[in-house]
């Protein structure tokens, strides 16, 4: 499917990941800065477009739901960074990622997934 996305796109995925659906208005009083309803409605077209959202009418606005999940996304672009950054080297990609993770930031849980 090739999933990227810019910054703003990530931004109306993540609430759209997070809260399960999201409206235009809704997603504009939830982002951080403040944004037109215009433009966020121009973000959510374009990511229908390419075929990463999908919206149903509720009354008269859409409301926005995700066709790509969160870790689908992720493997994506892990995969991404694996072929054109690590020259296709999961060993490097993963020795880099380890030496990033501050193992104290991690829950006792995660650091046990991680050693499995």
């Amino acid at each position: 499917m090739g999933l990227s996305f810019t910054d703003r796109q990530l931004d109306l995925m993540n609430i759209l990941w997070d809260d399960g659906s999201a409206t235009v208005r809704e997603a504009k009083e939830t982002l951080d800065e403040e944004l037109a309803y215009t433009s966020v409605l121009t973000v959510f077209q374009t990511l229908e477009k390419n075929g990463h959202v999908r919206h149903e009418p509720e009354g008269k606005a859409y409301r926005y739901y995700p066709t790509v999940s969160r870790e689908e996304a992720g493997r994506e672009a892990v995969s991404y960074l694996k072929r054109r950054i690590f020259q296709g080297s999961a060993t490097a990609l993963t020795e880099t990622l380890m030496e990033e993770t501050d193992e104290s930031l991690l829950e006792e849980e995660e650091t046990a997934e991680l050693e499995v």
